[in-house]
């Protein structure tokens, strides 16, 4: 029976099949033949989620076939991309054509369907998540059929499916709205605790991007701060924290140590309290914490599933290795990521109900009837998506 599992080898499947496809015309065919057959179906991008959503005992999908720039057009600056591209690759095909991608996260190795299924983001208080920059999609509904869908085509199927978990049907092609290419200096700082907060709200506000690491162990924030630049790139690229290059360059970073994580994005005001709350948790309740605590921001969207959806939005994310239990600390996490009106990040660990989406997402009865419209069986449902199903 195949095996698949996702990075950090915290979910581990068993599905009936895992299939690889290269083609639409293969996944259309697939999906109908799962659909047919009564089975279910999800995709798995690049395993970069934390969360159970691959997972199933039915058909997993590989689509890292389906990769590479399909087109561009400059005078919209906009591309056509395919689904299962890793966000890596696309760096440079589009900086080749003069365009750029307005923001990506700190991890670069998601597939970029995986990446706005998720509400994958970056940081920068004007800045939004990925899913933001999608308008248009082309999809395979569950009974096979390839339907193609942007704000004035099929838009109700647009906005459910921009954000989608993977549940609306299966993406084969992504067009994203981008921007002229842009470079970009990165300078790092280090700051204790107590000497950075006061300064927050100016470091958030001033520049580009600013986001830290701040560290139990010796009560040190690693903070960095990015803004464009006119400078020519410096070659080779420095260390993190002392970068100047294109923007797909100097964004994204190495991160090879396998980790768990949850994610809370809490109102934007409620930032500060939240991570100090989350300071003295750990101070009291997990004093020999190895793994930091990152903070960023992102701006508001209109997305129905956004953890920024209507409000900007502070995220602050905890960790911890795979190698040692992480639900202990991670549930006493949520209860303060609770309090200061948290929503999780989809593509990582939570512990939340149905009815506790229901009341942070005033959208949620309205997406899951849109999904339902086009999926009426479950295809592209798992057990834990069915679990938080509305009744």
């Amino acid at each position: 029976m195949p095996r698949w599992n996702n990075w950090s080898g915290r979910h581990v499947a068993r599905p009936s099949d895992h299939v690889f496809i290269r083609s639409i015309d293969d996944a259309a065919g697939l999906v109908k033949q799962i659909s047919s057959s009564g089975q279910t179906l999800r995709v798995a991008g690049a395993g970069h989620s934390h969360s159970p959503l691959v997972p199933t005992d039915g058909v997993i999908v590989d689509t890292s076939g389906l990769a590479g720039v399909i087109s561009t057009d400059a005078s919209s600056q906009r591309a056509w991309v395919w689904s299962g591209s890793r966000i890596f690759a696309l760096g440079r095909p589009l900086h080749d054509q003069g365009l750029a991608l307005f923001n990506q996260g700190d991890i670069d190795q998601q597939a970029i369907a995986g990446a706005i299924s998720t509400g994958t983001h970056g940081t920068g208080h004007t800045l939004k998540n990925v899913s933001s920059a999608v308008t248009g999609l082309q999809l395979i509904t569950a009974d096979g059929t390839q339907v193609v869908c942007s704000d004035k085509t099929e838009p109700d199927l647009f906005q459910a499916a921009r954000l989608s978990l993977g549940a609306v049907g299966l993406i084969t092609q992504v067009q994203l709205q981008l921007r002229s290419a842009y470079k970009l200096k990165e300078n790092g700082f280090e700051r204790v605790f107590d000497d950075l907060t006061p300064d927050l709200e100016t470091l958030c506000t001033n520049h580009r991007h600013f986001e830290f690491f701040w560290h139990p162990q010796n009560d040190i924030a690693v903070a960095k701060v990015i803004d464009e630049t006119d400078e020519d790139p410096s070659y080779p690229l420095a260390q993190e924290g002392r970068r100047c290059g294109w923007n797909y360059e100097v964004l994204p970073n190495h991160r090879p140590h396998k980790h768990t994580e949850m994610e809370y994005s809490v109102p934007r005001a409620n930032g500060p309290e939240c991570l100090r709350d989350i300071r003295d948790l750990i101070r009291k309740r997990f004093p020999t914490m190895r793994w930091p605590v990152e903070y960023r921001t992102v701006a508001a969207d209109d997305l129905m599933l956004s953890m920024a959806s209507n409000r900007a939005t502070v995220t602050i994310s905890v960790h911890q290795g795979i190698d040692e239990p992480d639900e202990p600390y991670f549930r006493a996490c949520e209860e303060v990521f609770k309090h200061h009106l948290g929503r999780p990040h989809w593509g990582k660990v939570n512990y939340l109900s149905g009815a506790d989406f229901a009341a942070l997402y005033p959208a949620w009865e309205q997406w899951w009837t849109l999904r339902d419209r086009v999926d009426p069986d479950g295809v592209f449902l798992n057990e834990w998506l069915r679990g938080i199903r509305p009744d």
